[in-house]
């Protein structure tokens, strides 16, 4: 099977920059979004064999997840854990008969880190929320994580350092959830794979440069780790300054 998570920036942009394209392209039997930036009501569009799942936030504009599937969920939760964690659309959970797929959009730290301190709140509570998930059945854990684990993950470790997305605290919450029992599924085929890259700033021709971030995960139950058969970053695909990320699991959804 294939899975795809995409960042889209705002989904009616997206739309009018060869959205449902790209869906025919990825022929994918999951794909999940981050950022969408509307409820469901403001884009009528036809995707075909899909069945639809929105998580809006309470601010009009602001994030947002979406889940694409072929297969209908068991079950589908939105959001997680206290009242504090559920007002800005940011978690979608499907259950399916092998693993559950949690489509997440990160809160970003913001500038001079004033977000910081929630930001470690989230990624306890989100571990304990994925934990709890993973002693019923496996979990696939996808989306924009806004934190580049590694120095290799981003292009100009040194300048970056303690800004958002990569502070020590926040790559160190990602390690914490990686030893409780999860694996970065592009690590595990590509572990010192350089200039493989999800983001790109707008400015100074990043993309072009290349200069980027991999902030964009399938992050995946280590008993799943021989079912992962390929793992990409489709940086080709525009449409938004990320571009998707794949997974691809041995068996059906």
């Amino acid at each position: 099977m294939r899975l795809v998570s995409w960042n889209v920036n705002g989904l009616r942009a997206c739309l009018k920059k060869g959205f449902l394209d790209f869906c025919d392209f990825a022929n994918a039997d999951a794909i999940c979004l981050q950022e969408t930036k509307m409820r469901p009501e403001q884009a009528e569009f036809e995707l075909p064999g899909y069945h639809r799942f929105w998580n809006s936030a309470d601010k009009a504009g602001y994030s947002g997840t979406a889940i694409f599937t072929k297969v209908e969920p068991i079950s589908v939760a939105y959001d997680f854990g206290d009242d504090i964690h559920r007002h800005e659309g940011r978690v979608i959970t499907a259950e399916f008969n092998d693993f559950y797929l949690v489509c997440c959009y990160t809160p970003n730290s913001k500038d001079q880190l004033l977000r910081l301190d929630y930001r470690m709140e989230w990624e306890d509570a989100l571990r304990d929320y994925l934990t709890e998930l993973d002693q019923k059945k496996p979990v696939v854990y996808c989306g924009d994580l806004n934190t580049a684990h590694q120095d290799i993950d981003l292009k100009n470790p040194d300048v970056n350092h303690r800004n958002p997305g990569f502070t020590d605290e926040e790559r160190g919450k990602l390690s914490q959830l990686l030893n409780a029992g999860f694996l970065d599924s592009f690590r595990v085929l590509y572990p010192e794979k350089t200039g493989a890259y999800s983001w790109w700033s707008y400015r100074g021709r990043a993309r072009a440069n290349n200069t980027g971030w991999r902030i964009d995960y399938f992050i995946v139950s280590q008993r799943l780790r021989d079912r992962i058969t390929g793992a990409d970053i489709w940086s080709e695909i525009l449409g938004s300054d990320h571009c998707p990320v794949v997974l691809e699991l041995d068996g059906a959804l």
